[in-house]
């Protein structure tokens, strides 16, 4: 088995960055939360601690402003930029949102033009666990990852899965996300059957997120053989009440997530 990558999300602090290098992290990725406040000294110190290192950093900006994007590249430079939008998977539901799949597509394609060093990554929403699913859903939420596949894979590098909330049938609700119109930081898992899927028909390398920890990796990466793997949520510290604190990680965690996954590519190496 090829090494797998290891991504962290959400490192807004330079001190932070360091401590993850050193742990070995692969892609160390950060948040730009504002359209308006998008110039964030520490983040660009995130980004300019991985120069020189095996790491690479990326950037989710949480807005699809074409040129606010394009100065955010500009002026972070950053290896990988990712797009997280809720896309529904369902085909009925994605056929109504043409304009606005066409207006991502776009996107995606300025930057690829103007930043051709900047990898893009884009996310896949895909729902969460649910024994029991009918056969005829699988199906159909099967031919809306295939649509989503094909139709961004000429304006990207990279697929990741991340969980949706309510999405039984392939269309959650943007109101029932922890970001209302993106996906991701649920700590929830996605159903690997789905993300296995996405791997086996994606002619790009995919990263498998949703849920993902130390105490699960091993098994998800077993289960769907992706090209790397992320964490967010079940790597950060937790509050008193034993919540997830954002923008604050777990060093042990980390470590172990990052143990696990090398010891599960030694074990799967052919």
């Amino acid at each position: 088995m090829q090494k797998i990558i290891v991504q962290i999300y959400e490192v807004q602090d330079p001190g932070e960055a360091e401590k993850l290098i050193e742990l070995g992290v692969d892609h160390i990725g950060s948040v730009i939360l504002d359209r308006k406040k998008w110039r964030d000294p520490a983040i660009r110190e995130v980004v300019r601690l991985t120069a020189g290192t095996s790491a690479k950093s990326s950037l989710i900006p949480l807005f699809g402003d074409l040129q606010i994007v394009l100065e955010v590249l500009n002026y972070y430079e950053p290896d990988l930029i990712h797009f997280c939008e809720n896309i529904p998977l369902r085909t009925d539901v994605k056929s109504s949102r043409t304009r606005w799949l066409e207006e991502l597509y776009k996107l995606q394609e300025v930057v690829k033009e103007k930043f051709p060093k900047t990898a893009i990554i884009r996310s896949a929403p895909i729902p969460s666990t649910r024994p029991g699913t009918p056969p005829g859903l699988k199906s159909e939420l099967r031919d809306g990852i295939a649509a989503l596949v094909e139709f961004f894979s000429p304006v990207s590098d990279f697929f990741m899965t991340d969980t949706v909330l309510g999405a039984s049938g392939g269309d959650g609700s943007d109101a029932l996300q922890p970001v209302s119109g993106f996906v991701g930081i649920t700590g929830a898992t996605c159903d690997w059957e789905l993300a296995a899927w996405l791997v086996q028909i994606s002619p790009l390398p995919v990263i498998l997120a949703g849920g993902l920890g130390p105490e699960n990796v091993a098994a998800a990466i077993t289960r769907t053989l992706p090209a790397g793997v992320d964490s967010c949520t079940r790597t950060n510290a937790l509050d008193p009440q034993g919540q997830p604190i954002r923008f604050q990680k777990d060093f042990k965690k980390v470590q172990r997530l990052v143990e696990e996954v090398r010891r599960t590519e030694k074990t799967k190496a052919p």
